[in-house]
């Protein structure tokens, strides 16, 4: 218990970045070599995303879905990959951030890495139809995954995030409390750009949005990198 106090309140490093949404160096709108093709769809992966640089769908933070009429959803993404700033997390570097949850089935929010198709960590998922559920996972190295449950995780709620990218271990707190070490982490090399998006299910592993929902919307009110 002592430990775990001490890690809380022990100073992650120098800052290395804070997020501006609106910045065109710091980060690109609508388009993502995580999808197929750079985008806008991405259908393989259960998304009814049809990105969109339209700054009104993230680049105030509040990141936005809205109902098209074929189907799909035009949907809010940025990314550090292919700005001028490029800027790439590290092994050991430490994000923060602070979310609100969006309320709609069918949302599926997401702070997470990518590179060369592969590196991808994710800070964070969620799926409202879990609603007191975040989904937490390294994807490199074999790493783990948890699935952690907590009453101060709800529909429409604020969660404090916070991971440490460890080259021998990925580690998760939430809302100050450290709730997962995944003992694989990222290798020393590891390097990796974030991503920041709303994706929305397309109902093979979670429901659709309800047909009377045109717009959906969850917010990042603040993004810190703090590297040693």
């Amino acid at each position: 218990m002592i430990s775990q106090l001490l890690e809380r309140f022990r100073r992650p490093g120098a800052l290395a970045f804070t997020a501006d949404f609106g910045s065109a160096s710091q980060w690109v709108a609508g388009r993502s070599w995580a999808y197929p093709d750079g985008g806008p769809v991405n259908p393989g992966d259960d998304k009814l995303d049809h990105l969109v640089d339209d700054p009104s769908y993230s680049r105030s933070g509040l990141f936005r879905a809205t109902r098209r009429p074929d189907g799909n959803w035009n949907t809010g993404l940025l990314t550090t990959e292919g700005s001028s700033d490029d800027f790439m997390l590290r092994a050991n570097d430490v994000l923060e951030a602070r979310v609100r949850l969006p309320e709609a089935a069918g949302a599926w929010p997401a702070i997470w890495t990518w590179r060369d198709g592969g590196q991808e960590v994710d800070v964070f998922e969620y799926h409202p139809d879990n609603p007191d559920l975040l989904e937490l996972s390294n994807h490199v190295r074999n790493g783990g995954s948890r699935y952690f449950r907590d009453p101060g995780v709800a529909p429409g709620a604020w969660v404090d995030l916070k991971v440490k990218f460890g080259a021998d271990s990925v580690v998760w707190w939430v809302n100050g409390t450290r709730v997962f070490a995944d003992r694989r982490g990222v290798g020393r090399r590891w390097r990796a750009y974030l991503i920041v998006n709303l994706s929305i299910s397309a109902g093979r592993n979670h429901p659709t949005p309800d047909p009377a929902v045109s717009e959906i919307s969850y917010e990042v009110s603040e993004l810190r990198v703090y590297r040693s």
